[in-house]
């Protein structure tokens, strides 16, 4: 009798408990579907505007819910934390041999390039300056950047950074587009590094250093994280627009063997999909990512200075494998200016 009232207690406190924890809200439904999206460092607010969006219409179109967790860093670091078993779903990552080493690396199917439309490129950007609001140095083409010694410049690592990598391929190639030789573009980037402030590992990190700590003359920085900082800095500072700087390529591709084990794979394809609507593509304008929708590219182009924009290849070299082989493995042509630089 004891022991059949104490069951009818715990089972009357438990029931109790219960509607408490629904009518308070603890207790949900399952999330449902979650995607990684590893990222890198620049994208956190195109990102934080975009996923919520896609979540929403994914579960409308299909009666599905989804949520996607983020990681950002640098480019190359974020690349490596996937290879060593980070298990995204997507990559998006800011160079194209970044998304490769990962096929490379086995975990991604061949031709991942083609299986999105534009080259699986959704956005382009570029690489710009960013000035203190005088521009006391008087900054304002590629070559300024090394018309003084004590011009000090702000940019992130080319090892660990995609901002980084694309910055030094811009002032590389703004040499070779203007006719220089190798030996000249080598010297370029060799004196404007020898300026550097220190390297921080990624894009944020450098306009921390840049915007936040007040360190240097000129960020050399892409073109939406320009005017993000220039907008927090409530009018210290500006952007400036080289007649000529390199067209960035931040392609986007699913990690086929993650999302394949963790049955993601049609989830993952859906929410790069999703990036080439008129919707998306509308954000991505608002966040100053250059949309490639031929469209929403025209009917936000007054958001975009003009500049000539350059292609790597073949301008540089002729594939993304030779460019990494000569500027960025151990010993390649980074190391050996830094090194000079730092001597």
């Amino acid at each position: 009798m004891l022991r059949s009232a104490m069951v009818l207690l715990v089972a009357v406190y438990l029931l109790g408990a219960s509607i408490w924890l629904l009518a308070s809200g603890v207790v949900r439904e399952s999330s449902g579907t979650e995607l990684l999206n590893v990222a890198c460092d620049p994208t956190r607010e195109l990102w934080k505007d975009l996923n919520p969006r896609f979540c929403e219409r994914y579960e409308q179109e299909t009666g599905k819910r989804i949520t996607i967790q983020q990681s950002h860093g640098g480019s190359a670091s974020q690349a490596r934390q996937v290879m060593d078993g980070l298990e995204a779903d997507v990559v998006t990552l800011a160079l194209w041999s970044d998304t490769d080493a990962i096929r490379k690396a086995g975990l991604m199917d061949d031709g991942w390039e083609a299986k999105f439309d534009k080259r699986s490129l959704p956005y382009t950007s570029t690489i710009v300056f960013v000035v203190r609001d005088d521009n006391p140095k008087q900054i304002h083409e590629w070559a300024d950047l090394i018309r003084r010694d004590d011009i000090q410049i702000v940019v992130p690592n080319p090892k660990t950074s995609g901002n980084g990598k694309w910055a030094f391929l811009a002032a590389y190639g703004s040499v070779k587009r203007s006719g220089g030789s190798n030996a000249e573009a080598e010297e370029f980037v060799r004196q404007l590094f020898a300026r550097t402030r220190g390297l921080d590992p990624s894009a944020r990190g450098a306009t921390e250093s840049f915007a936040r700590k007040g360190l240097g003359d000129v960020h050399l920085t892409w073109e939406n994280e320009a005017y993000l900082e220039v907008l927090e800095s409530k009018g210290k500072l500006k952007i400036i627009y080289p007649s000529v700087s390199v067209q960035a390529e931040p392609h986007v591709a699913v990690v086929d063997s993650i999302a394949r084990k963790k049955g993601t794979a049609a989830v993952a394809k859906a929410y790069l999909d999703y990036l080439y609507t008129e919707e998306a593509q509308e954000v991505i304008a608002e966040h100053y990512y250059r949309p490639t929708n031929a469209t929403v590219k025209a009917r936000t182009a007054g958001r975009f200075p003009k500049i000539e924009l350059f292609s790597v290849t073949p301008l540089i070299a002729e594939s993304w494998d030779e460019i990494q082989e000569r500027f960025f493995v151990r010993g390649g042509l980074f190391d050996r200016i830094y090194g000079g630089a730092e001597k």
